[in-house]
């Protein structure tokens, strides 16, 4: 036997153990409850409910639908409003259709409080898990940190004291000058000095590491060998490309 029930403004067709989502219901999940507006009983017709028919229900769960976005734009206006709702619901299982003012015979089966005591177990039991991984690693943290002591590498053996200082008096870089036997071979045996910067490429650092090479003349730039080019890049950080271009500049200048 079915029958048709109106609770919340709308309309449900009903059996006995059927289970069905309505609008929010007061109670809860166990209660038993009684939904008298019957409108249909099998084949008869209420008008506009059946006189004497009650339906009865046990509480499953009181619970919230999934979220309905409703967004609205207005046109032209710069006007948008977003807007999220959760309807809440009552899950509803049927346990009799009674017809002729019959009372209730059937007690709640208790599923609406099996589900809230499964529930509420769950909760604790992953509480519990939680504060049982954080207990855990507090001790984890604790052991492993003696051991990361204990395999520490020994510390370097402290350095004399005067060792550290002969070090602090030592200069941070010694400039590597070209010995006497290294120069090249062009060096000047004296004479005025041109101005070396009117090469391209050729900077004041540059001239000045020249001059302390013994170049000092646009002629000795002209002049140098390759053997002279190498040198003179060994202790200049310039490539041996560079200097040989110096020395096109050099000779054209020289010419003039």
């Amino acid at each position: 036997m079915f029958a048709v029930i109106k609770t919340g403004g709308k309309q449900y067709s009903v059996a006995a153990d059927d289970q069905l989502k309505v609008e929010r219901l007061a109670g809860e999940p166990g209660d038993m409850i009684q939904l008298n507006e019957v409108l249909m009983v099998g084949n008869t017709v209420g008008t506009p409910l059946v006189e004497g028919a009650m339906v009865t229900a046990e509480i499953v769960e009181q619970g919230r639908a999934r979220k309905v976005i409703a967004f609205k734009k207005r046109r032209r206006q710069n006007s948008r409003r977003t807007i999220g709702h959760r309807q809440h619901y009552t899950m509803l299982q049927i346990s009799e259709i009674l017809t002729d003012g019959a009372k209730p015979t059937k007690k709640s089966a208790g599923i609406g409080k099996q589900r809230a005591e499964a529930r509420a177990a769950n909760k604790a039991a992953a509480a519990g898990n939680d504060s049982i991984s954080e207990a855990d690693a507090a001790p984890a943290e604790a052991e492993a940190k003696p051991t990361a002591k204990k395999e520490a590498a020994p510390a370097a053996p402290k350095e004399d004291a005067k060792k550290v200082e002969a070090k602090a008096d030592k200069p941070k870089a010694e400039k590597k000058e070209a010995p006497a036997s290294d120069a090249p071979s062009t060096a000047p045996a004296g004479g005025e000095k041109d101005k070396l910067t009117d090469i391209k490429g050729i900077g004041p650092v540059a001239e000045k590491q020249l001059n302390e090479q013994g170049i000092t003349t646009f002629a000795q730039i002209a002049a140098l060998s390759d053997e002279d080019i190498v040198k003179v890049d060994e202790y200049m950080p310039f490539s041996a490309d560079q200097i040989n271009d110096w020395k096109a500049q050099a000779q054209e200048k020289a010419k003039g």
